[in-house]
C-alpha cells in the first residue's frame, strides 16, 4: 500500500492538493482513499469511507465524536474505581472536545487504515491531509513518543506480578493499578505500533504544499531538518497557486517573477531529495470535481520507489576503534543542535525539533566521545567502554 502524507504551511492549499492527488491516483486505476479533517466541497464525505468517484473513497475525521466515544469508553472501563470514589458520571451531551483530540482522532483513522491494509478490500493508495506543517511533524512523531511514555509509566515486565497485586495492596495500604489498565495500555501500544509502522514504511512519503514566497521558503527550510531528524521521506514539493509567467499587467508580472525566483531556489535546494511540481492558480477557489481535475495532472503520486524503510542513519568506522553514528540533517545549524546521552537513549534537538533514539546494542556499550556537523550530516563518535566491550582472548 502506498501512503502519501500531505502537509504544508497553513493556508497554502494542502487540502486541495491532497484531494487532487487522491483524484489523480483513482483516475490512474488504483483504489484510493482520501482522509481529511477539513471539508472538501467537491468530495463530500462523513466519518465512514464513502465512494465519491470511481475508485475513490473519502472519509472526514470527526474528532469531536471520537473524543466523546473514547472518554465514555474510558469512563465505563473505570466504573469500579469511579463508583468507589463516589464520582458523578459524565453524559455525552456535556462533553466538550479538548485540545489535542483532533490529533488523536487522526491517529485512530490511520490505525484503521493500517488494519484495513491486511484485508482483501484494502486500498492501494491512501492520501492523508495532515494539519499545517509544524503540527504535522509533531503528529507524525507522536506514536513513538506515546509508546515510550506507556513503557515508562506501565512497564510490561511488571505485568508478570499481577497475581501479587492484591497482597501488595494490603501491605502498602494503597490500591494497585487494575488489570484493565495494563490491558488498555497493551492494546493502545499495539495500535500505536501499527500507526508508527505505517508512517515509517518504505512506501510512505510526505508531500509538501506551499505557495511560493519568502514565508513559505523559510518554513520549508526549517521543516526539511525536522523531516530528516524523524526519518520521513519527501516525494515532492508542490508549489500551489502559481501565477502565469507572461502576465500583461506589471503588478501580476512582478508577483510572478518573485514566485519564479522562489521556485528556482526550491529546485536547487530539493534537487537531491524530491521533485518540485507546480499547480496553476485557477483564479478561484476549487469547488468542483472539474476544478480538482485541472490540478490532478500535476499531483499524481510518484511511481518511483520512495526510499528505504526505517531510519536513515548509518555507522562508520572512524578509526582507532571509534564508531561514528551518522544522521543526515540537511539545513541544520550547528548552534541549534543539542545532544544528550541518557542511559540507552540519545536525546537529539535540532532547532524546534526533538527526537529520542534508542541506541543499538553495540553503541550502548560505548561512551559518546564527540560530535560534529559537516556537510549536512551529524556524526556522533562512540568510543567502546573497556568495562562493557567484549575482550579479545
Amino acid at each position: 500500500m502506498r501512503t502519501v502524507l500531505v502537509t504544508g504551511p497553513g493556508g497554502a492549499g494542502r487540502t486541495t492538493v491532497a484531494a487532487a492527488t487522491a483524484l489523480a491516483s483513482a483516475r490512474g486505476g488504483r483504489r484510493t482513499l482520501l482522509i481529511t479533517t477539513d471539508a472538501v466541497p467537491a468530495l463530500p464525505a462523513g466519518p465512514e469511507p464513502a465512494e465519491v468517484a470511481e475508485r475513490l473513497s473519502c472519509v472526514r475525521v470527526d474528532s469531536s465524536a471520537h473524543f466523546r466515544a473514547e472518554l465514555l469508553g474510558l469512563q465505563e472501563r473505570a466504573s469500579g474505581v469511579l463508583d468507589l470514589l463516589g464520582a458523578n458520571r459524565l453524559d455525552a451531551e456535556e462533553l466538550t472536545e479538548l485540545p489535542g483530540s483532533a490529533e488523536l482522532a487522526l491517529l485512530h483513522a490511520l490505525h484503521r487504515v493500517a488494519a484495513g491494509d491486511r484485508s482483501e478490500d484494502g486500498h492501494e493508495v491512501v492520501v492523508v491531509d495532515l494539519p499545517p506543517l509544524t503540527d504535522a511533524l509533531a503528529l507524525l512523531a507522536l506514536p513513538g513518543q506515546l509508546r515510550r511514555y506507556l513503557r515508562r509509566l506501565l512497564p510490561q515486565e511488571r505485568q508478570a506480578a499481577r497475581a501479587l497485586r492484591p497482597v501488595l495492596a494490603q501491605l502498602a495500604g494503597v490500591p494497585m493499578p487494575a488489570q484493565w489498565l495494563y490491558e488498555a495500555a497493551a492494546r493502545k501500544d499495539t495500535e500505536l505500533a501499527a500507526v508508527q509502522a505505517l508512517i515509517e514504511d518504505g512506501a510512505t512519503t510526505v508531500r509538501l504544499v506551499a505557495e511560493p514566497g519568502l514565508a513559505a521558503d523559510e518554513a520549508l527550510s526549517s521543516a526539511r531538518t525536522g523531516l530528516a531528524l524523524h526519518g520521513l521521506r519527501v516525494d515532492s514539493v508542490v508549489a500551489s497557486r502559481v501565477l502565469p509567467r507572461h502576465a500583461g499587467d506589471p503588478w501580476f508580472a512582478d508577483l510572478a517573477a518573485r514566485q519564479e525566483k522562489c521556485l528556482d531556489h526550491w529546485r536547487q535546494e530539493w534537487a537531491q531529495d524530491a521533485s518540485v511540481r507546480e499547480t496553476a492558480h485557477l483564479g478561484r477557489e476549487p469547488r468542483t470535481v472539474e476544478d480538482l481535475a485541472l490540478l490532478a495532472e500535476d499531483c499524481a503520486p510518484d511511481e518511483r520507489t520512495p526510499g528505504h524503510a526505517g531510519d536513515p542513519w548509518w555507522t562508520e568506522d572512524a578509526g582507532d576503534g571509534v564508531i561514528a553514528w551518522c544522521l543526515p540533517l540537511p539545513g541544520a545549524v550547528k548552534e541549534e543542535l543539542q545532544l544528550v546521552r541518557r542511559g540507552d537513549e540519545l536525546f537529539l534537538t535540532a532547532g524546534p525539533f526533538h527526537r529520542i533514539v534508542r541506541l543499538e546494542s553495540a553503541l550502548r556499550r560505548c561512551t559518546v566521545s564527540g560530535a560534529a556537523l559537516t556537510g549536512g550530516v551529524l556524526r556522533v563518535r562512540f568510543t567502546p567502554d573497556p568495562a562493557l566491550w567484549p575482550r579479545t582472548p
